[in-house]
């Protein structure tokens, strides 16, 4: 009989067994296993994790946005190990770690790779919102909900979407995410989607979603193009809200296309008919056309003169007289008004209108009232260094320069005598309707001294030209110690005859030997017409009547004294005033 021989293990290796086994399990502390679904008790699952011992878990840790609650036993799970035994001889594990183990691990591999993930909104924070992917809790900003502002987030939530990780940091298990940045990407594969589809020229309907000031922003079916306020219409558009509203449909032109920034510019006016087309034709020189004013700014004024077709009037071409007005006191807006049209660039679409032009020209009136020499009245409005402005019939204005002021004083001394608002007469010198101006005198209401005609010194008579060697009658108007102020009888003009020029004789060179409004005869010794100046002297013509005395009544033989032959050229002059 064989003897068989049987191996009992001793105390020693069964400690090193059973603590193999342990240690093994221990290692399976802190990570994911599977488990299989043995029991469900009210509120939690049984779940048996193969070690010989089984754990319970919450039924709500199997729930969550987006995920299904029915669980039945046999159902196959992942849990994570907490530990293997509690107080109670029971598995300490948990769904929700698990599910947020597993999650971490991808979502780090779709951050890296930059990588949407899938996600809930199911709650809100402070700053934002809770977003739950798949286990894994994130943040996302209320800046980064949407590529506008929105009010209502409501059907956002508990909705299954796409998210993009902008940070991760697993050790204070915090995630940032954006669904803005997924929105933004796919509107800009959209956005070049619509824009390759889409041609510069091409007719096409859309929808005004927004107006501003400077246009409107048309919807292309997902993408916006700017239709700009100068593109509505032909005609002056102040404000897109004249022609545009919010929802309507409208035809539009893609003008211009920037595929590097989706940029897309739409026109209206350029589906009708160009109003500048043949304009030179219909709006001729010079031609008079009715229009109403549409816009009046700092230089000038605009006129429609048919839909699309406005003209400037400049603020010269405004008033004849009105100048340095602003236009908004010549004319007002919608005022209907004629213009004139003075020129036209078709290449520039501008057209120069003229109002004055349609109006009587007053400097041309006043030359056909007032002609040249007539004389005219009105008031001092100005006084400057150069003259005097008087304001005239018709709303114009007269100058009379310093020069024509006065005959006998300096314009500047003259000028003295005026002053603002005083009413003078003149006389019309010259109108230059080209320059609009007119020339007036003050001066030549009366006749110029220096053209009258003196009064014989013989007879009384009215003599030649004032010249110089002619011989004349002055009336003594004022004695002085230097001489005498006169007045050339039969004339206006003054002079001055120095003491040295009152006699031949030394010691009759005696002022007071003459009396005011006495006359006496004296010869002119110097006449410029030019320069205005004129002197006259007795003793020049004692000089010359005794020269002449000499030469008619002395001979070398007669035999008579100089006092006998001036004394006979005396008696002779006597002769000729009686």
């Amino acid at each position: 009989m064989a003897s068989t021989s049987t191996y009992a293990p001793s105390r020693e290796d069964f400690a090193a067994l059973l603590d193999e086994s342990y240690g093994q399990n221990d290692a399976l502390e802190g990570t994911v296993i599977k488990g299989t679904v043995v029991a469900i008790e009210k509120d939690v699952a049984v779940i048996d994790i193969g070690l010989k011992t089984e754990g319970r878990v919450p039924l709500k840790e199997f729930q969550g946005p987006g995920r299904e609650g029915s669980l039945q036993v046999g159902d196959e799970v992942e849990v994570y190990l907490e530990r293997i035994e509690n107080a109670l001889g029971e598995a300490v594990i948990s769904r929700d770690k698990a599910r947020r183990e597993e999650s971490w691990v991808k979502l780090e591999k779709a951050f890296e790779n930059q990588e949407k993930v899938e996600g809930i909104i199911f709650n809100q924070v402070k700053g934002g919102f809770t977003v739950d992917l798949d286990g894994a809790v994130a943040f996302l900003p209320r800046s980064q909900v949407d590529i506008r502002p929105i009010r209502d987030v409501a059907p956002l939530m508990q909705v299954p979407q796409p998210f993009q990780i902008l940070k991760m940091d697993r050790r204070r298990g915090n995630i940032v995410v954006s669904r803005r940045t997924v929105l933004e990407e796919s509107r800009a594969e959209q956005r070049h989607e619509i824009v390759a589809n889409l041609e510069e020229g091409q007719v096409i309907e859309g929808m005004v979603k927004n107006i501003t000031d400077y246009g409107a922003f048309v919807d292309l079916g997902g993408i916006d193009g700017l239709l700009h306020v100068t593109d509505i219409a032909w005609r002056r558009v102040n404000h897109p809200t004249e022609v545009l509203s919010i929802g309507q449909t409208v035809r539009v032109k893609i003008i211009k296309i920037n595929h590097d920034t989706h940029r897309i510019s739409l026109g209206m006016k350029q589906l009708l008919d160009d109003p500048w087309q043949g304009i030179e034709a219909k709006y001729p020189i010079n031609a008079r056309f009715h229009g109403r004013v549409t816009n009046i700014t700092d230089y000038g004024a605009f006129v429609e003169l048919e839909p699309g077709i406005e003209g400037l009037i400049h603020v010269s071409e405004m008033s004849w007289t009105k100048k340095n007005v602003h236009p908004g006191k010549i004319v007002a807006t919608s005022q209907e008004v004629d213009v004139q049209v003075l020129e036209v660039d078709p290449v520039k679409r501008r057209i120069s209108l003229g109002l004055k032009q349609t109006l009587a020209n007053p400097w041309e009136t006043f030359a056909e009232k007032y002609p040249v020499g007539s004389e005219v009245e009105g008031e001092v409005k100005n006084k400057t260094e150069f003259g005097l402005f008087i304001g005239l019939d018709g709303d114009v204005d007269g100058m009379v320069h310093l020069s024509d002021l006065d005959w006998n004083r300096p314009g500047e001394q003259a000028i003295e005598d005026y002053k603002k608002g005083d009413i003078v007469r003149a006389k019309v010198l010259d109108v230059d309707m080209e320059k609009e101006r007119i020339s007036l005198g003050i001066k030549q209401l009366g006749n110029d001294p220096f053209a009258q005609k003196p009064a014989d010194a013989a007879g009384g008579e009215e003599s030649g030209d004032l010249k110089k060697g002619a011989v004349i009658t002055c009336e003594v108007l004022e004695v002085k110690e230097g001489g005498l102020e006169v007045q050339i009888v039969g004339t206006d003009l003054n002079t001055f005859i120095k003491r040295a020029e009152l006699a031949r004789d030394r010691a009759d060179q005696r002022p007071e030997r003459f009396a005011v409004g006495e006359k006496v005869d004296a010869r002119i010794t110097q006449f410029d017409r030019k320069a205005r100046k004129i002197a006259v002297s007795i003793k020049a013509l004692e000089v010359a009547e005794e020269k002449e005395a000499i030469a008619q009544y002395g001979s070398a033989d007669s035999g008579a004294s100089l006092g006998d032959i001036l004394g006979a050229a005396l008696k002779a002059r006597e002769g000729k005033k009686d």
